[in-house]
């Protein structure tokens, strides 16, 4: 590279001047982008103005997510064409990161409204239309299964969140006898989300289709543990209605609350009818 004969500049001074750290600018010398001058009695860098114009190059490249490395290649050798596909690859990254980003927004705005609907839905009846859900059944009642083929899945979808969310179920059989329900959870993704995120659908998959349910949100705590008891109130709506169960209730836990070291749960119920 050839080298300016105007004026040189203390590593301070020209840290000052062009805006950036000293620690950027040693960076910048490991990667080639710069090369100062050295005194050989006191090892004191001196650098020069094509050094400030190679500076503010590299930081332009930067400005538009191209990593450092690439950026040292433009740097020294780097032909129009190669310009030109680096920021065409990084705008195509920016692109991706945008789509991830408004869908992230999304489901963060879908949530935040589901949690400030929860005082109003408490124990209120509501028909709701469910949508089609995929999920990975981790726990036999309250016990986590063992089986190492859920492993791998399990945390595919919990790389997932926040559109994966944790759902029960109880089988119908158990509601109409009323027996001591037995009951299931596992990891969920509605099927809507599952293609946006173009998730893979495991073979150790549950399915539930597209329902009409009656839907409420209920209250559990130590105190008051979820159980049969916890809805009842629903299947009397139900039974009042003349309507009929038609399938596995299933829900989802909405939100955890910790007061005082005593920890509640609100969870939605919805029965298919």
């Amino acid at each position: 590279m050839i080298r300016a004969t105007g004026a040189q500049y203390s590593i301070g001074e020209f840290a000052a001047i062009t805006g950036v750290s000293t620690d950027t600018l040693r960076l910048y010398e490991k990667q080639d982008i710069i090369t100062p001058t050295k005194n050989c009695n006191n090892n004191y860098r001196y650098y020069t103005d094509l050094d400030a114009r190679n500076v503010l190059m590299s930081r332009w490249y930067r400005s538009m997510n191209i990593p450092l490395y690439q950026v040292s290649t433009l740097m020294n050798g780097g032909t129009s064409n190669q310009v030109i596909d680096r920021i065409s690859a990084s705008k195509l990254h920016l692109e991706e990161q945008i789509r991830k980003y408004t869908m992230l927004l999304a489901k963060m705005n879908e949530i935040h409204e589901e949690l400030q609907s929860i005082e109003s839905r408490l124990c209120q009846c509501q028909l709701k239309q469910i949508p089609g859900r995929y999920r990975i059944k981790q726990t036999d009642q309250n016990y986590l299964l063992r089986e190492r083929d859920l492993r791998d899945p399990v945390n595919e979808w919990m790389d997932l969140l926040p559109y994966t969310f944790f759902s029960f179920r109880i089988e119908h059989r158990d509601v109409m006898t009323d027996t001591a329900f037995r009951h299931s959870w596992g990891v969920c993704l509605t099927e809507e989300d599952a293609l946006k995120l173009q998730a893979e659908i495991p073979d150790e998959v549950e399915y539930f289709p597209p329902a009409l349910c009656l839907s409420s949100v209920i209250y559990t705590s130590p105190q008051a543990p979820f159980s049969m008891k916890s809805f009842a109130f629903m299947l009397d709506e139900i039974a009042s209605r003349g309507l009929q169960i038609t399938g596995d209730i299933t829900g989802k836990i909405l939100l955890s609350e910790h007061v005082e070291m005593n920890s509640s749960t609100y969870l939605e119920v919805n029965i298919p009818i």
